[in-house]
């Protein structure tokens, strides 16, 4: 069973969700209301109350900030803080500053929670044979960026079949996922 104490010594799971964030940004655009004055930025004029729209992405994937950065290497955050409150904001998978997303702490202890606990549990592998990298990966762009092809996933209960059922229940009722997870 896992339980939040034990979540500080899952550090690979950590650096995995970080470099997932940071590859893949939930919300890829920010808009914030622009300054009360007219201000110089960069050799740049932007005129007072203009909406500013900060590209996450682009930030997250500058090589300026990361080497090699379309790279998945999820080494790279383990030795490396992370400062949401400024003034370096080359990760900001939830804003940064005085209007980040309040609820960075909980959805991160939450989301480490649940692949945690779907690991524990479970094996996983593809249907119908298809090999990983047989996967399309392309996105479909919105207010947040999601697959263009649902991930299709079947889990094999390798701790207590019994737990398994009620975690595959709960996430086929309470979630709006774009894994859909079938009973093997």
């Amino acid at each position: 069973m896992i339980h939040e104490a034990g979540l500080q010594e899952l550090s690979y799971l950590k650096a995995v969700v970080k470099e997932s964030l940071r590859l893949y940004p939930p919300a890829p655009l920010l808009v914030r209301q622009g300054f009360q004055e007219s201000v110089l930025i960069a050799g740049y004029q932007i005129p007072k109350k203009s909406k500013i729209m900060i590209n996450v992405t682009a930030i997250s994937q500058d090589p300026r900030n990361w080497t090699e950065p379309e790279r998945f290497y999820p080494d790279r955050s383990s030795n490396k803080t992370f400062d949401h409150k400024g003034p370096i904001f080359d990760y900001i998978p939830f804003g940064g500053g005085r209007r980040i997303c309040p609820g960075i702490s909980f959805g991160s202890i939450v989301v480490d929670f649940l692949l945690a606990s779907l690991f524990y549990h479970f094996d996983w592998k593809l249907p119908n044979g298809i090999k990983p990298q047989d996967l399309d990966m392309c996105e479909k762009f919105g207010s947040v960026v999601t697959r263009q092809n649902h991930l299709h996933l079947i889990p094999i209960a390798f701790t207590n079949p019994k737990m398994g059922c009620v975690i595959i229940c709960f996430l086929r009722r309470r979630t709006r996922t774009r894994v859909h997870i079938y009973a093997s």
